[in-house]
């Protein structure tokens, strides 16, 4: 049984075997099993008559709503921080410490269909995402407003372009790909973890200080997270097909907006390099 290497997915609602027993086929390419009778992983909602099942409309819904909060408050943050430098860091603390917080509320307290810390997440993550902005666009490089679209095109750029992938089956899910890719979101990490030692005990940072290996760096995780999409489009899909209640698309928009931000982020820092004079 695969797994998402999304950890908001892997919290979901599972039974025997995986995601309410998802997974009859791979995914994306029309090989799975609907199931006739939706509410069966779902007995508390059979029994509460009172919801439906989750539709796609539900996902592409909720992940909008979830969207255009980040985007709002990033836009407003990004101004913010540009008529207020000094407040800058202590905004991008603030956005990146409260989204972390509310993500892993919602993973480890099983809330991730919460619309309140779903929508409370998208607000700190958009302060965090302006600052970031006007952090790798203004100070860290000489890109400008520019870069932040060019970023933005290309998150949403690779975002469909990898949901093609998936609906036309080109890459199928499957159970060692998921590992991989676990494994190498893990490795970032380690060496992202490595990285700010180094940075705090030398004062260089290999993998972030614009060079070659930081350069290569930020490629392997725009490809991470390029392929996370896979197994996240994977996630929902089997969710959707299962039965899930309708207000498990809150855990999706919640999912599909963190792998988002990575992205977007990555691309943000790979494109300030080319931009530093």
């Amino acid at each position: 049984m695969r797994e998402t290497s999304n950890p908001v997915f892997r919290s979901l609602p599972k039974t025997q075997g995986g995601y309410a027993q998802f997974g009859t086929g791979a995914a994306g390419y029309g090989a799975q099993q609907v199931h006739a009778q939706p509410y069966t992983e779902y007995p508390e909602q059979r029994q509460a008559g009172v919801s439906r099942p989750l539709t796609i409309d539900d996902v592409v819904t909720k992940t909008g709503m979830t969207l255009a909060i980040v985007s709002i408050v990033g836009v407003l943050s990004y101004f913010f921080a540009a008529a207020n430098p000094a407040l800058m860091f202590p905004m991008f603390m603030v956005g990146s410490i409260g989204g972390l917080v509310l993500v892993l509320i919602a993973t480890f307290g099983r809330k991730q269909d919460n619309p309140a810390i779903v929508l409370s997440y998208a607000a700190f993550e958009g302060v965090f995402v302006g600052t970031a902005s006007f952090l790798f666009a203004n100070l860290v490089s000489s890109g400008g407003p520019a870069m932040i679209f060019q970023a933005v095109v290309a998150t949403f750029g690779v975002f469909f372009g990898m949901l093609v992938v998936y609906k036309t089956g080109a890459i199928r899910v499957t159970p060692k790909l998921t590992r991989m890719i676990v494994a190498g979101i893990f490795g970032v990490v380690a060496l992202a973890i490595v990285n700010i030692l180094f940075a705090i005990f030398t004062g260089n940072a290999p993998l972030t200080d614009g060079g070659p290996l930081a350069i290569g760096f930020s490629l392997l995780c725009i490809g991470l997270a390029a392929f996370s999409f896979l197994i996240d489009f994977d996630a929902a899909d089997q969710m959707i097909r299962a039965g899930a209640p309708e207000k498990a698309a809150w855990g999706i928009a919640l999912g599909l907006t963190v792998t988002l931000v990575w992205l977007y982020i990555e691309i943000l820092r790979l494109l300030s390099y080319f931009n530093n004079d």
